[in-house]
């Protein structure tokens, strides 16, 4: 027996975009605390950025898969 789907808001769609935004923003600033430490910030900076963007999105996926 499956559990009934919750409504969804229009919070979810905020929560899901602030997690998406925080994935990218965190992903960015490893890479650029990696790269400030081998002297290349601004390259591992957008590495960070690029593979933020699928991360954030499977996390979005995985936390509202149910919605």
């Amino acid at each position: 027996m499956t559990t009934p789907r919750r409504p969804t808001t229009g919070a979810d769609a905020a929560i899901a975009g602030t997690v998406l935004l925080a994935t990218i923003i965190l992903c960015a600033g490893v890479g650029f605390g990696i790269g400030s430490l081998f002297g290349a910030a601004v390259p591992l900076l957008i590495v960070g950025l690029i593979v933020g963007f699928p991360i954030g999105f499977l996390v979005v996926r995985d936390r509202f898969r149910d919605v």
